[in-house]
């Protein structure tokens, strides 16, 4: 790998932007709340490479009317509408209670603009148990018309470049599927100076109750995740990899249920991986995916996990 990524003394622990991370296995944004739930009531969070919590805006979200939620076939549709505490509740009531635990905490950061986002990484640029700002990037631009930062490379471009002189954190962008071209948009977090880059986030989509003869979500549409999204989200790893190569660390999610899905991420060029919609159906799906892992590298005669990071790179279909 990249000076950015480098292995530790264990065959999954490695370190990034010097940080040291247990294991690969992260939890995705949205899909974990902030972690004390499951801490509090099912395991110990300490055995998990990193926690990516929910979603942090400045103020207070109440989010998007109900319907929010709806299964679909291999996956579900949310529009949960980005509901949180704001980041001052956070900072004063959650952080001090996840830091009691040895692991790395990630926070996921958005805003209806830009001084939105700045304000909230400005508030946790001084917090020492936040180690690393994921930016969501999928969120309205009220002052473009609506559009999400997240399809538009210039406005994502200024958007990484003034973060990146807001805070001395490591930034990390989930970048949206929803783009003609992945490659776009990473490219304007690179030109931005963006730490590394998160793929991807939920694809939008739709479903309809056909009884009732409307849209079953209240805001009409969704974000598409589960093991749907499987292949597209290994797909745009895939092309981010092959042409950053290990210059740019990138960290895979979308449709992992298990550790195969997991390898598929890392074979592609993703150096961690985020667990989200499985964390529903099986709350204890991120220790089976870092167990899984471990046996397979074990198996195949690896001494690193990293090892394997975008080996499908080298290999020719005839």
């Amino acid at each position: 790998m990249g000076q950015t990524v480098k292995p530790t003394e264990d065959s999954l622990s490695f370190e990034m932007f010097g940080i040291r991370f247990k294991n690969p296995v992260w939890t995705a944004s949205g899909c974990f709340s902030y972690g004390l739930e499951v801490a509090n009531n099912l395991y110990d969070i300490s055995q998990l490479g990193a926690v990516v919590v929910k979603g942090l805006s400045y103020k207070p979200r109440t989010g998007n009317p109900p319907q929010r939620i709806v299964e679909t076939p291999c996956g579900m549709l949310n529009s949960i509408g980005l509901q949180n505490p704001g980041v001052e509740y956070f900072t004063k009531e959650i952080l001090p209670q996840l830091k009691k635990y040895d692991t790395v905490i990630v926070a996921n950061i958005f805003g209806e603009d830009e001084e939105e986002y700045i304000k909230v990484a400005q508030h946790l640029d001084k917090e020492d148990g936040v180690a690393i700002l994921e930016l969501n990037v999928s969120c309205p631009n009220v002052k473009k018309g609506g559009i999400a930062f997240g399809s538009d490379p210039e406005v994502l471009y200024s958007l990484v470049k003034r973060l990146k002189e807001t805070t001395g954190k490591p930034i990390l962008v989930k970048l949206s599927p929803n783009i003609t071209n992945i490659l776009d948009t990473a490219q304007a977090c690179v030109e931005g100076k963006a730490d590394g880059l998160v793929l991807i986030n939920t694809l939008l989509g739709m479903a309809i109750d056909v009884e009732r003869e409307e849209p079953i979500i209240g805001m009409k549409t969704g974000g598409l995740s589960g093991p749907a999204i499987l292949p597209v989200a290994v797909r745009m790893v895939y092309q981010v990899y092959e042409k950053y190569g290990t210059s740019v660390p990138i960290v895979g999610v979308g449709g992992i249920s298990d550790y195969r899905d997991a390898l598929q991420h890392i074979l592609a060029g993703a150096v961690a991986v985020q667990i989200g919609t499985a964390n529903f159906y099986d709350p204890y799906s991120p220790l089976k995916v870092i167990k899984g892992i471990k046996e397979h590298i074990e198996r195949k005669g690896y001494s690193h996990y990293i090892k394997m990071v975008g080996k499908a790179h080298k290999i020719k279909v005839s």
